[in-house]
């Protein structure tokens, strides 16, 4: 019986979440903010110092927004830090030979469905925070810095780490 119910309920869920962007949307964009970093263009060399940037800002971010307790911090909190942001990246930037430099920003973007684990996010618009390398017309990396779910590692997509006070929380209940 318990099988019967939580397949109704999966199929009510997943027609929810297909019909919920013709009603408005999920609601899950709003509690979550991203982080978007582009590429200057798809070339070689830009895809490769793309995630040296990426490894660099996330590393950054993690003391900065560790502690933020709402969305609405972790804006503030990135948005304070846009300097400092630019300047990690220019320094990638510089260290690799690139004389293009980075700018960031706090936007609202379409976004694809996503998963990280035990949590999908379905596509829709999220505020994110924007780092675009050069002209920013390149592939991209995107993840979330809040709650702070992003990866540290790039060599191997299954050797990721998160960082989330959530995230704690959560493995610590599970235990």
């Amino acid at each position: 019986m318990k099988w019967i119910v939580g397949g109704v309920c999966a199929v009510l869920l997943s027609v929810l979440l297909i019909c919920a962007p013709f009603f408005g949307g999920t609601g899950y964009e709003s509690e979550y903010l991203r982080i978007h970093i582009r590429a200057n263009s798809n070339s070689a060399e830009d895809q490769r110092v793309k995630y040296m940037v990426k490894d660099a800002i996330v590393e950054a971010l993690i003391p900065i927004l560790a502690h933020a307790q709402t969305k609405q911090q972790a804006e503030a909190l990135a948005s304070e830090n846009f300097d400092y942001i630019e300047a990690v990246a220019n320094r990638v930037l510089q260290s690799e030979g690139f004389d293009y430099t980075s700018s960031a920003r706090l936007d609202n973007e379409e976004f694809p469905a996503r998963a990280y684990e035990d949590i999908t996010l379905p596509a829709g618009n999220y505020d994110a925070v924007i780092v675009d390398l050069g002209s920013g017309e390149g592939d991209n990396w995107w993840c979330l810095v809040y709650p702070a779910f992003c990866f540290t590692k790039t060599e191997n997509s299954t050797n990721y780490v998160y960082i989330s006070k959530i995230w704690e929380i959560i493995n610590s209940v599970k235990q």
